[in-house]
This record gives C-alpha cells, structure tokens and sequence, in this order.
C-alpha cells in the first residue's frame, strides 16, 4: 500500500514537471514570436522613414533645378543630367522634355504598332491591331459630346490586349499629357524610344545617346524614321531625382510640370503629375 502511495505521488510529480516544461516552452515561444514582430515592425518604422527623408531630398533637388530652369529665357529641348547636393547628399536630376516620350494621345497608328512590337515585345500582326484599338480608345466620344482620350498613361489599361506585363514594360516610354502633334523629339528620348524610331536598331539609337550624354551639337539623326521626328521645344517636362539611400539601393521621384502655368502658390510652374519608387540595389540608373 506504502509503495503505490509513493508510486502515484512520483507520477503526480513528474506530470507536474511536463506540465511546466510545457507552460515554458509556450512561453518561449511567444516570447520568440512578440520580439520577432517587434523586429519587423523596427524595421518598417526604419524603413517608411528613410524613404519620408529620401522623398523630402528628392524634391528639394527637383526644385532647386526647376528654380534655375524657370530663371532661363531659353528651355532646354533635350534630355540632360545635373547634379545636385544638398543638404550634404549628391543626387542626379533627369530633365527630359515630354516629347521625348510617345504620346498615347497623339502619336500616330504606325508609331504606336513600332511601339508595341519593338519595345513591347508583341508580333507585328498583334502590335498592329493593338495600334488600332488604341486610336479606337482615344478617339472616343465622352459624356459631353468631346473626345475622351486618356488622362493618364495608367488608361491604355483599359485597351482590350494591354495587360499589365505589357503597360509595365512601356509606362516609362509614353505619357499622355504632351498635347503635341503625336511625334518625338530624339534629342529628348530614352534609349528605348531612340531604339523604336531606328526600327529596332540598337546600335544606331546607342550612338545617338551616347552623343547627347557628351553633350554633342548637330547629332546626326539620319538613321532614325523622320516621319516620327519632331524637335519642337517644348514646356512640359519630366523631372526625376535619384536619392541614395543605405546599402546602394535607390530612392526616385518622379515629377511632370509645365513651366508655361503657374501653381496657385505663385511658384512659376504646376506640377500635374507626380510619382515615386524604391529601387533595389543594381537598379538601371536613368
């Protein structure tokens, strides 16, 4: 009787210490989990504030440049790169007037069918129907009897065939706010764009960069389709700063103004669009 009375009170025992380990092991484990959510909530809170301090820095450089340009008797009608430290952070600050982007308003059927196959990767019988849809969409009529067209360059999302993977590798090469005659200036045009107009020549829309980066006068632009060629300067432009941010990624904003208006604060140009990204390390830089 003695021996089962000891017996049962070890096992009582050791159903207490299993009982223990176990409270100790659930609080292990909640003890792992609040301090791991409290790391990453360490590090969004890090995060959202660098990026508020890199958006604070990129406009301040956009602005700095915008005041010089609006001090100018004479706009630039091509694309160029200035650099900008304020604050004690260099930045680069791309000014490209509009036209050197494909106007999804304007340009016409035959630019936009380049535009879809070479830079969008369609077959030349889809980016020819993609072409024409996209006129079909722009030439709309509205609620009021007037031509829709698009507000934003986001609106060739509603052209039937336009997925996003497509709008995604063309979105930096178009805008829909030039309100021009629907051609590009290749002074002003990204690579991609130079690389459309020379009809898939790489090489040729290179040499052209290249010569403008060097700051070159009378670049021959030969090579490229002069039906789709018009140097017109321009007032609307876009304004993009790269800010630094910590191990080598990148902060850029985004900023389409017209220096032909005035905001209602009285400064002399109205920004109508703005934008802003996180780039990762090895990012292309313009």
């Amino acid at each position: 009787m003695r021996c089962n009375t000891l017996t049962r009170r070890q096992h009582g025992k050791g159903m207490v210490l299993i009982a223990v380990l176990w409270m100790v092991a659930a609080l292990s484990v909640i003890v792992i989990g609040v301090s791991r959510s409290v790391r990453e909530e360490s590090r969004v809170v890090s995060r959202a504030r660098q990026d508020v301090e890199a958006l604070a820095l990129g406009d301040a450089a956009i602005q700095i440049v915008l005041q010089g340009m609006s001090s100018k008797s004479v706009l630039t009608g091509r694309a160029e790169k200035i650099e900008v430290v304020f604050r004690g952070v260099p930045m680069t600050v791309q000014v490209m007037p509009l036209n050197g982007l494909i106007d999804i308003n304007s340009a016409p059927v035959q630019l936009l069918a380049r535009l879809y196959a070479l830079a969008g990767g369609l077959s030349a019988e889809g980016a020819e129907s993609l072409a024409q849809a996209t006129v079909v969409a722009r030439e709309r009529t509205d609620s009021k009897g007037g031509r829709a067209a698009f507000e934003a360059t986001e609106d060739l999302l509603q052209v039937p065939g336009v997925e996003y993977g497509l709008y995604a590798r063309l979105s930096r090469l178009i805008t829909a706010d030039l309100r021009g005659g629907g051609k590009v200036n290749p002074l002003a045009a990204p690579l991609e764009v130079l690389t459309v107009l020379a009809g898939g020549n790489v090489s040729v829309a290179s040499r052209i960069a290249a010569d403008r980066e060097a700051g070159l006068v009378g670049i021959d632009t030969t090579a490229l389709d002069a039906t789709f060629i018009d140097s017109t300067t321009v007032r609307r432009f876009r304004i993009e700063a790269r800010v630094p941010m910590a191990e080598g990624a990148w902060f850029r904003i985004s900023r389409n103004v017209d220096l032909g208006s005035r905001a209602r604060s009285g400064v002399p140009w109205h920004t109508f669009s703005s934008s802003h990204r996180f780039e990762p390390v090895g990012s292309k830089e313009f």
